[in-house]
């Protein structure tokens, strides 16, 4: 995604990010409890590879027939069991998705009058994290999200692990962000660790939370 988020005065743009079962959907929606415009942008690659599209008949090229469902919708499982195994698989998706991912994402950034965060999978893993001003990272203990993946998806544990080793390391992202927002505990801890991230980001002029240390800035273990 190479498109770039332009700000108008008094804009503020945030992305919010986290491994795989982190939790990082549960903040996004805690945000939204609080009025905060928040854009999904694994529903935007979704919308951009509903039937008919250019970017699903790209993919079809690229993988083949079977990536359809017999609605002619894409195959989600099918297409993630292909790139989570192959790094030049998850390569050619990414160069297909990502443009058109990033110009909607920031056409919509772009349009939004305040403070608005953008959700996003990969957003370290393909580097469109630094056209936000600040970075908020969900984490949790690696041993629980383990345990959380496959009771999510109804996997085994070497399955998950693959799956997890497909993106970036947690330490990678917190060492990247701005707030970590850590959830190792109940959703009323992750409300409460997500409030105080929110408003320690917000104290601060944008961009000034972005890392001086390894670790980034820990609010809640």
């Amino acid at each position: 995604m190479s498109a770039q988020v332009q700000r108008p005065p008094g804009h503020r743009s945030v992305g919010l990010t986290g491994g795989i079962a982190t939790g990082k959907s549960t903040v996004a929606a805690l945000l939204r409890e609080r009025g905060i415009a928040v854009l999904d942008a694994d529903q935007v690659s979704r919308d951009l590879t509903a039937p008919g599209s250019p970017t699903l008949a790209a993919l079809v090229d690229r993988f083949g027939p079977g990536l359809l469902l017999p609605d002619g919708t894409l195959h989600r499982k099918a297409l993630g069991d292909i790139i989570f195994n192959d790094p030049s698989a998850r390569a050619a998706l990414n160069a297909i998705t990502h443009p058109a991912i990033g110009a909607a994402v920031a056409s919509w950034v772009a349009a939004q009058p305040g403070v608005c965060v953008v959700e996003a999978t990969l957003m370290v893993e393909t580097g469109s994290h630094r056209r936000y001003d600040d970075l908020l990272v969900v984490s949790c203990a690696p041993a629980l999200q383990r345990a959380r993946l496959c009771a999510r998806e109804g996997i085994d544990a070497a399955a998950a692990e693959a799956r997890i080793a497909a993106q970036a390391p947690l330490a990678e992202k917190e060492a990247l962000a701005s707030e970590i927002i850590w959830n190792n505990d109940g959703l009323d801890a992750l409300r409460a660790a997500t409030a105080s991230a929110w408003a320690a980001l917000m104290a601060r002029p944008p961009g000034a939370g972005r890392p001086q240390r390894p670790g980034g800035s820990r609010t809640d273990q």
